[in-house]
């Protein structure tokens, strides 16, 4: 296994990584617009670059309260199983490289079905940051819903 670099971002109080390598751009905040009979954990589209781009919490995701957007509200737009998607996070912290003994296993008491978008974990910044598997985040129904609405 080599060394990976991974995008770290904030939800809340905790940190979390995608692979860089995964990730197209970070964008700033922009206006998102509501479409009708959305899956909970979509908040709508975002048009950029002449790309129509649905947006996903991950605050919903992993059970957080939705926030209101400020200056340091993200898009993480990555590729994941086929669909352009854009995540949308807290805030962006920094670009890390991490060595393959960096990261361990998730716990086995964490791995489900139901949690098959967490990768590892790794220590960073006095505490832990999970790296997530952009291709798991998005639930088989999920991507259904997104593959209809773009047609």
């Amino acid at each position: 296994m080599q060394s990976t670099k991974q995008a770290i971002f904030k939800l809340g109080e905790e940190e979390y990584g995608l692979d860089i390598m995964e990730v197209n751009t970070i964008e700033k905040f922009i206006t998102i617009e509501l479409v009708a009979n959305l899956p909970k954990n979509l908040k709508g589209i975002i048009r950029l670059r002449g790309d129509v781009i649905p947006v996903y919490s991950l605050r919903r995701k992993f059970g957080l309260e939705d926030i209101v957007p400020d200056d340091n509200t993200r898009f993480i737009i990555t590729t994941s199983n086929g669909i352009l998607i854009a995540y949308e996070v807290d805030q962006m912290v920094e670009i890390v490289q991490f060595e393959p003994e960096q990261l361990n296993e998730v716990p086995s008491i964490v791995k489900s079905k139901d949690t098959s978008y967490l990768k590892s974990v790794t220590n960073i910044h006095d505490g832990l940051a999970i790296i997530l598997d952009h291709d798991g985040i998005l639930s088989e129904e999920e991507q259904n819903k997104i593959k209809a609405i773009k047609k």
